[in-house]
């Protein structure tokens, strides 16, 4: 089975964003990707009526113009945004992080490794939950 609802990557680091586009384009989430560098940019993608509406954003926490919690707390005020899956795929393990995390809302919350077979481990866990699990965005009309 393949999902292939948009994936949003939230990602400052263009390493960690070549190695986890690496890792989704060999999986069964085989819908359209795109990737931006900061809250802004994801604002401005999400905002936008020239793109998908993603089922899924991957967000890593550590972001160079808004932290990643405060672009959680913006999503899910948003009354357009609120119902899109987020799952953390970030380098941060701190308690702190993971609770104010699931408070916001947040779908999942995974550690990204700095080693690419960990990351690829990391990204079918992601993969297998997505592909079997239903979400609002599956459903008809949504247009997907």
């Amino acid at each position: 089975m393949t999902c292939n609802m948009p994936i949003l990557l939230v990602e400052d680091d263009p390493v960690d964003a070549m190695a986890i586009k690496r890792a989704i384009q060999g999986s069964r989430l085989d819908g359209p990707f795109a990737h931006v560098a900061c809250v802004r940019e994801a604002l401005e993608h999400l905002r936008s009526s020239e793109n998908d509406k993603p089922g899924l954003i991957l967000l890593d926490l550590g972001m160079p113009d808004t932290d990643g919690l405060e672009f959680l707390k913006i999503l899910k005020d948003d009354p357009f945004l609120t119902d899109i899956p987020v799952v953390a795929l970030t380098g941060s393990d701190a308690p702190r992080d993971i609770l104010k995390s699931f408070d916001l809302g947040i779908a999942g919350y995974m550690v990204k490794s700095t080693q690419y077979k960990n990351l690829l481990e990391t990204i079918r866990t992601i993969e297998d939950y997505w592909t079997l699990s239903q979400s609002p965005v599956q459903r008809p009309g949504y247009g997907i």
